[in-house]
């Protein structure tokens, strides 16, 4: 059995599968992946305050090496739809282009992967010589509290054990072949609360003003660069996100101040290594009727890389020679599912291009989908060593 990726991608991108909602996508997955001899299993996970999910898993083989791909199926909301060319979930065909929410980010890079396995197996018998998988979820533009993370955990219970896995983000800034992503930068997203005393301006000895205090906090937190970078991150960053004071009057000192800031941190830093850094400068900010406080917003990550070796020269001598180009081997961007998976085995991300991904007219070019395609069937024949 084989599949066309360029069918396959407009079926994903015709599932309106707006994050929480599986619109159809995982249905029309396992709709292929059972006919060619894949296990699938549907699961879905659920935790107050945060909507249900359902996320797909599928496996063929039973031995190793165990080649996972990860992916998600939904997608960001396409805006006002009438600033489209084509409808964002038709996924119409113009100019060689295929156009609608998803095709890039990442319905494409599932499309690109599951018809490479496809044809792989449909030219080795219908079985690989050791594993391949699909992890699939519904939750990573949300937040990502019912997905990625809960069905490697769901997976690991079962037994499941990966080698290795490819991520199919769109990780090519400008061509295909551009860049893999072998890591992430960690990030720490922390909220500075500065309780005071409220008070009318002209009697300041009566109030107890929190604005200074959250203002030396920040400036101790900015005053230097976290680091210089090195060979394979480049530098932390903390970025002051929001400064709130709920003040309209100019004749009031007010009762509380919040800063919110983000650092997107290399591998120099720790999370622990950064929360008692700031806590210990919010602490040291502390005045007479004056108490500030630090707190962390759930989901905070750590950085990671997977160092160059064997597994990743494979995946980039075969971007080369499919494209052309010798891909860079990145760190950069912001998080994505990767940091769940790096707990389980060495991950490493490579999709299609990301130049309009999330944006109006999101679209791929047929062209890359087809090339896409020979890559990762390639990656997949020299894994198994077919």
């Amino acid at each position: 059995m084989s599949a066309d990726p360029v069918a396959l991608t407009r079926t994903l991108v015709q599932c309106p599968s707006v994050t929480p909602t599986e619109g159809g996508a995982l249905a029309a997955l396992e709709a292929v992946l059972r006919p060619a001899g894949f296990d699938v299993a549907r699961v879905t996970f659920s935790e107050p305050g945060t909507p249900d999910v359902e996320n797909l898993y599928a496996r063929i083989g039973s031995g190793a090496p165990f080649l996972l791909f990860a992916g998600h199926t939904d997608v960001v909301p396409p805006g006002d739809a009438a600033q489209w060319r084509h409808r964002p979930f038709a996924g119409e065909i113009a100019d060689g282009q295929l156009y609608g929410r998803g095709t890039v980010d990442m319905k494409g890079g599932i499309a690109c992967f599951l018809a490479a396995a496809l044809d792989h197996l449909a030219a080795n018998g219908g079985r690989p010589k050791g594993s391949i998988g699909l992890l699939i979820t519904g939750d990573e533009e949300g937040p990502s509290v019912n997905g990625t993370v809960k069905l490697l955990d769901w997976a690991h219970a079962r037994g499941e054990r990966f080698d290795h896995c490819i991520v199919g983000e769109p990780s090519n800034p400008q061509a295909l072949g551009d860049m893999i992503k072998i890591g992430r930068r960690g990030s720490l997203s922390a909220v500075v609360t500065v309780e005071g005393r409220q008070g009318h301006v002209a009697y300041p000895d009566r109030a107890a003003n929190p604005i200074p205090v959250l203002l030396a906090i920040l400036s101790r937190l900015t005053a230097q660069p976290l680091d210089a970078g090195n060979a394979h991150f480049q530098p932390s960053n903390l970025e002051i996100t929001s400064i709130d004071v709920g003040n309209g009057a100019t004749n009031v000192i007010p009762q509380k101040a919040v800063a919110r800031f983000n650092i997107r941190f290399n591998d120099e830093h720790s999370l622990d290594g950064l929360k008692a850094w700031i806590e210990g400068i919010v602490a040291a900010a502390a005045r007479p009727g004056i108490v500030p406080a630090v707190t962390y917003a759930r989901g905070n990550s750590q950085s990671f890389i997977t160092r160059p070796g064997p597994f990743v020269a494979l995946v980039a001598d075969t971007i080369a020679e499919v494209t052309g180009r010798r891909p860079e081997l990145s760190t950069s961007g912001g998080t994505s599912d990767a940091r769940f998976i790096k707990d389980y085995c060495p991950v490493i991300e490579f999709g299609l291009v990301g130049q309009t991904m999330h944006a109006v007219d999101e679209r791929v070019p047929v062209a890359d989908l087809v090339a896409l395609t020979a890559i990762y069937r390639r990656i997949i024949d020299r894994y198994f060593g077919a």
